[in-house]
């Protein structure tokens, strides 16, 4: 009984070395890969050995040609069973046949030829499914399937990661991959995470910083506290996204693969009819080469629309995993034939065209002020550093930036949710200050405040306002003014109108719509949709029905909700917008690679059969053409994995 080599996942989780099993070594692993090809090949080999020494010696002709349909027949005649067992007609079937038929009418040769490009063309088709999933294959590679747990007193534990569980503490050394989610409880490290992100600059982690499964942790060492199973791991998350997505399957495809089985067995039904009735119309022999049976196995093999059948799961697969390469997750090939039907794209504004994070532009006086700029930045800064939260960053950011140093604050005191007070010493003395909500203020002056702004500062009698921006994304302005030119850029956000058109102008976007509660922007997002297709990029938990019902949702995995991210058609994994146009480009590729393959394939059959049945054509040819347009059909499809 032959032996299996380990597979599964507890042979890994028992920390021994892969080397102790035969099986596993790297020699035994190597020779293994590809194996049909090298079985096709080695096939090829002897099959130009029978024909050489088919001129001289019969017997040694025999024997080789008998290895030959050893290396390929066996493992075709034995799928062709299990294939009529389940009472199926496909492609593999049809070829097996028309080899063993080779065989019957001494076509010995010819039949070998389809055999060994037969097992060509598939080990080809392996090796392109292979590629193109490298994605995917490289996550799996990358997910450890152990973690060192740290136990009590410090003792150190190897442990599968299925059992694992919440809150356990870990231990990540320098070089080793992270194996579950998990925020950094001791020490500091730079992480790699181009498996996950496509960026491969490192990022720096420290305590309280979140470090997903799939870093690499590159110097440092980090303790993490566990916050998500094996299941639930971002790295599982993104593998089965990816998975989701090569198995989700455009109109074409499933057409093509229903076709594919009706189209099997009417070729075979008109093979049995053409062999039969040849001789009956045109008075020629069912045997030889110009017999019947001859021209209508040629047929039979012209015919089979394996590069018909091939042209379209290996454009998507590649196109998918090409994207996937860059930290752009597609759930499914269907999403690329829509983005090529899309004429707008909406943005969402806040987290989206802009960094989310506020930036104070300026300092606008209320009230006659004895204050230069400076002093007031000064006052500010110096009571705003005492506080956490977007204004204050924003406020002591820009002093900062103007080179204003934070005053001493005396009798400093906070009120949670309006703002904050204090005395500062001037050159006229001790002056009371305050900065907060318009409201918070009021109750300090006896006047009504008539200010754009919410965020006032009061300096004794003086009144001032802070003027804030939401940051833009960098390189957003360019963006849109890229995509303008085959796309129509618009907004659609939930802030007030000022903040939008600002914002709006500040990319070039012309359209754009306020104010939008998350009902309302669905409703836009409809109306655009039906318009002539709509992409919509967003990030929070309110763009998640947008994204929903946009023709293509795309959505932010880096800084996204997991609601936005689970509601989307596209995951960008690095929240790199400015790789939109690559993407539609590539859709746009995608579909004119298919149409290639598709006029290839149909070329092939048309242009094979009806000389195949006049008997102009050969066996041998007529193998060649067929084979011959699916490998060209998988070679094609790679191209798209170019970057």
């Amino acid at each position: 009984m032959k032996s299996q080599p380990y597979t599964f996942d507890e042979f890994f989780a028992s920390g021994r070395e892969e080397s102790i099993s035969p099986f596993l070594t790297p020699n035994s692993r190597h020779w293994g890969k590809n194996l049909a090809l090298k079985s096709a090949f080695l096939s090829a080999v002897l099959l130009l050995g029978a024909f050489i020494t088919g001129y001289y010696h019969e017997a040694i002709s025999s024997i080789l040609l008998a290895g030959v349909y050893f290396l390929c027949g066996t493992p075709a005649l034995i799928d062709a069973i299990e294939d009529l067992k389940n009472l199926e007609i496909n492609i593999d079937v049809l070829m097996t046949l028309a080899a063993l038929l080779s065989v019957v009418i001494g076509s010995g040769m010819e039949g070998g030829l389809l055999l060994v490009l037969f097992e060509l063309s598939a080990g080809m088709e392996n090796a392109v499914g292979q590629k193109t999933k490298s994605a995917l294959i490289s996550l799996n590679k990358l997910a450890p399937r152990t973690g060192l747990v740290i136990e009590g007193e410090g003792v150190l534990i190897l442990r599968s990661v299925k059992d694992i569980a919440l809150g356990a503490h870990l231990l990540v050394r320098a070089g080793e991959v992270v194996p579950l989610d998990g925020i950094v409880i001791s020490g500091s490290s730079f992480v790699n995470l181009v498996h996950l992100t496509g960026e491969s600059a490192p990022v720096a982690k420290k305590i309280d910083d979140t470090v997903p499964a799939g870093a690499r942790n590159l110097d440092g060492t980090l303790t993490l506290r566990v916050t998500r199973t094996s299941n639930d791991s971002t790295l599982a998350h993104i593998i089965q996204l990816i998975t989701q997505a090569q198995a989700a399957k455009p109109a074409l495809e499933k057409f093509l693969d229903r076709f594919g089985k009706k189209y099997a067995l009417t070729i075979m039904l008109l093979f049995l009819l053409f062999a039969a009735a040849l001789p009956l119309v045109f008075a020629m022999p069912y045997f030889g080469f110009e017999g019947s049976i001859y021209r209508a196995l040629t047929f039979l093999i012209a015919a089979s629309p394996c590069a018909l059948i091939l042209a379209t799961p290996t454009a998507y697969l590649s196109a998918i995993s090409s994207c996937a390469r860059k930290g752009m997750l597609l759930k499914g090939g269907v999403i690329l034939d829509a983005l090529t039907k899309c004429r707008t794209i909406a943005f969402d504004k806040t987290g989206t065209l802009t960094t989310g994070k506020l930036a104070c532009t300026s300092v606008i006086p209320l009230t006659s002020s004895s204050y230069d700029p400076q002093t007031v930045l000064s006052i500010a800064s110096a009571l705003e550093r005492h506080a956490v939260h977007p204004i204050a960053e924003a406020i002591t950011a820009y002093a900062q930036a103007q080179g204003a140093a934070p005053f001493e604050i005396e009798d400093f005191r906070s009120v949670p949710g309006h703002g904050l007070e204090g005395v500062v010493t001037l050159p006229e003395g001790k002056v009371p200050v305050a900065i907060g909500h318009r409201a918070f203020i009021e109750t300090k002056i006896p006047l009504k405040i008539a200010a754009e702004s919410d965020t006032l500062l009061l300096v004794g009698n003086s009144l001032y306002a802070f003027q804030f921006i939401d940051s833009l994304r960098p390189g957003v302005k360019e963006l849109i003014q890229t995509l303008q030119k085959t796309l129509r850029p618009i907004m659609l956000t939930g802030d007030h109108h000022e903040n939008a058109e600002e914002v709006a102008k500040a990319v070039g976007i012309d359209t754009f719509f306020s104010a939008l509660r998350p009902e309302d922007k669905l409703a836009k997002v409809e109306a655009f949709s039906e318009q002539g297709g709509l992409i919509m990029v967003g990030d929070g938990v309110n763009d998640a029905p947008s994204l929903t019902r946009a023709t293509v949702g795309i959505s932010l995995g880096k800084i996204g909700s997991a609601t936005a991210i689970d509601a989307s058609d596209i995951v960008f994994l690095q929240d790199d917008l400015e790789q939109i146009p690559w993407l539609l480009e590539k859709a746009r590729m995608t579909t004119r690679i298919l149409k290639q393959n598709l006029a290839l394939a149909l070329a092939v059959i048309v242009f094979a059969t009806t000389p195949a049945l006049l008997g102009y054509l050969p066996i041998w040819v007529a193998v060649i053409l067929h084979e011959g347009g699916t490998l060209l059909v998988g070679l094609n499809s790679l191209r798209l994995l170019r970057r």
